[in-house]
């Protein structure tokens, strides 16, 4: 295979990744908290001995994907009414407890499940800074407060695990807007505020999303199109050589 479709296929195969990843991002656009996720590329030069009248080292320029950037502008915050939603201003993570250990999550889509315990739309446990709580009829209607401070009939209840980290773009994507971490988080005392009854909503801008989606599909389509030119450039290539030969 010569170096022009070697070249050819390295853009569709890129064009094919930013396709998934845009996808993905569309398919999420209505995930509580969903962070959009874009596709960078970077140039990859291989040299090679030069050829018949060729001079110096050659070099051929392939596209290859230099990994995904995770956009973690925060989302719009939507009103929901229900008092166990909460939405993150600012910076933050709420800590989940899971069969695979600790996880983190911005989706405050929570409910209080059949031992009243506040929990994800999973089941997971959410955590405080007493583990995870659970709400009984005697603490009545429950306010939380912008720090996280959960209040009853009773008093205060507890007060919401809010996590940090030095660097949110090394946090791991999981499923059910789930995020692992190898590092240590530290507890939020400031930087952030909790709001009641609110939900953050994605960042994906769909408009946005399918621009960038056209944009690959006509490049993609370009490129078959310069494969489609070589082939038929090759063919006329052979029969012409054909022709000659049966002529001579």
């Amino acid at each position: 295979m010569d170096n022009s479709l070697l070249v050819s296929l390295s853009h569709q195969i890129a064009a094919q990744r930013s396709m998934d990843v845009i996808a993905n991002n569309l398919a999420n656009m209505n995930t509580s908290a969903y962070r959009r996720d874009e596709l960078k590329f970077e140039e990859y030069l291989e040299r090679s001995q030069p050829g018949e009248d060729q001079k110096g080292i050659q070099t051929t320029s392939f596209v290859q994907p230099a990994g995904i950037v995770r956009d973690n502008s925060e989302g719009r915050i939507e009103a929901t009414g229900n008092p166990f939603d909460l939405a993150i201003s600012g910076k933050g993570y709420f800590a989940v407890q899971t069969a695979n250990g600790e996880r983190y999550t911005r989706d405050g889509h929570f409910t209080l499940n059949a031992d009243g315990t506040i929990v994800t739309e999973t089941g997971d446990p959410v955590m405080t800074d007493g583990g995870a709580v659970a709400i009984t009829t005697d603490d009545g209607d429950v306010t939380i407060s912008s720090d996280g401070t959960i209040s009853g009939d009773q008093g205060q209840i507890a007060r919401m695990r809010v996590v940090q980290f030095a660097d949110d773009m090394a946090l791991t994507k999981e499923g059910a807007s789930y995020y692992a971490s190898s590092q240590q988080p530290t507890d939020a005392e400031s930087g952030y505020k909790l709001e009641q009854g609110m939900l953050e909503r994605s960042n994906v801008v769909p408009i946005t999303e399918m621009t960038a989606m056209i944009d690959v599909m006509r490049s993609f389509q370009a490129i078959n199109n310069m494969i489609s030119a070589q082939e038929d450039l090759k063919r006329k290539a052979v029969t012409s050589l054909g022709t000659f030969s049966a002529a001579a």
